[in-house]
């Protein structure tokens, strides 16, 4: 299946909402313990970037786990930011984070820059330049961060998409359902993905398939 861009920026406000509203706790949960996984078992203490944060629910969970970690949220829709803000503050940790509104590449530099560690979820897929996501990843992060960056892949024919899609969003609002097809369209393949690491000069990283959906990058700097 050939690929399909869709928008860069999700700054409608109905969707961010329901993109904060959303369970997505199979996939975030997932990407918690392939973080603490890479990490090992010694606490991490640093300051970590996340770029296209979305609702920010992924480093609330990570916060949570890292009580000495403190993070930067980076993401190009104030709407995600918002809902962002919001749940931090529930959970009464905005003291430990900074929202960033910013597209990739930011037109300043990132406040922490190199950062002790590198992640990205979902965010991949909506660029239409993906060279941006990794540009920013080696200048972002110090040498021998971690980096974990996970995204859908696209899926080999529409019959799969279609059975993805009745799988996972049957029952989700009409703006997630599409976005979660369109998202697929718009998703690079593993193949994909190595040789945008090996243009990069990033090859060291693993490209890995986590699920039936899900593929992720992942390794030091």
């Amino acid at each position: 299946m050939e690929r399909v861009p869709e928008p860069e920026l999700m700054d409608d406000p109905e969707q961010a909402r329901a993109y904060a509203e959303a369970d997505f706790a199979e996939a975030n949960g997932l990407f918690v313990r392939l973080f603490r996984e890479l990490v090992g078992d010694r606490p991490f203490v640093g300051r970590i970037v996340d770029l296209g944060c979305g609702p920010a629910d992924i480093p609330l969970r990570l916060a949570g786990v890292y009580p000495d970690a403190r993070f930067d949220l980076v993401d190009g829709s104030e709407a995600m930011l918002r809902h962002a803000r919001e749940s931090w503050a529930k959970a009464r940790l905005l003291e430990r984070a900074r929202m960033l509104q910013a597209s990739l590449p930011p037109r300043d530099p990132l406040p922490a820059s190199p950062y002790d560690a590198v992640l990205s979820n979902s965010l991949l897929h909506h660029l239409h330049a993906a060279k941006l996501l990794w540009t920013v990843i080696q200048s972002s992060g110090k040498p021998g961060a971690p980096v974990l960056v996970m995204d859908l892949k696209r899926p080999a024919s529409r019959a799969e998409q279609e059975a993805l899609v009745r799988a996972y969003a049957a029952d989700a609002p009409p703006v997630l359902r599409r976005d979660f097809q369109n998202s697929l369209a718009a998703a690079f393949t593993p193949e994909e993905v190595r040789r945008q690491l090996e243009d990069a000069g990033l090859a060291r990283l693993e490209v890995n398939v986590v699920s039936d959906r899900h593929l992720v990058v992942s390794g030091r700097l």
